[in-house]
């Protein structure tokens, strides 16, 4: 008897909430964390939660040589591939942090339209001073989660 008295109640309390225009958030994802460094400048990355972006994590510290790419983004290769679920996403943002295909980290400093499909990994906190670090040539870039 009293079970099914709770019961009611919690279904009853749902429908208040319910009408009443109350939404109950589901509990956010866990972020995670890592560091970019380039030369004295440290950045904040936090990474998405999916396969591909804990399959990256998996290979920190990692230091990659990058080569720069049009003027608004910096590439290397990985030393393994990784799980890729690449889509268009048509606008790229400065500090996006990305995979091509499934063996290329592109770091991005400049926001543009693409047609190009990328897996999103993270996206660097504040990226306001990517331009001046990352631009010009390439750059030798460490990641790693301390």
């Amino acid at each position: 008897m009293i079970s099914q008295h709770f019961c009611r109640t919690g279904v009853r309390l749902c429908l208040l909430l319910m009408l009443s225009g109350c939404v109950i958030a589901a509990p956010k994802p866990k972020e995670e964390r890592m560091w970019m460094t380039v030369g004295d400048k440290r950045f904040a990355i936090t990474l998405d939660d999916s396969e591909t972006a804990r399959a990256f994590a998996q290979l920190l510290p990692l230091t990659l040589d990058m080569t720069e790419l049009n003027a608004n983004e910096k590439y290397a290769s990985l030393p393994q591939r990784l799980p890729a679920r690449s889509v268009r996403l048509g606008t790229i943002r400065n500090g996006d942090l990305m995979l091509y295909g499934n063996d290329t980290l592109v770091i991005f400093y400049q926001t543009f339209e693409s047609t190009y499909a990328y897996t999103h990994l993270g996206r660097v906190d504040s990226p306001d001073q990517l331009v001046e670090t990352l631009g010009k040539g390439n750059v030798s870039v460490h990641f790693s989660t301390d």
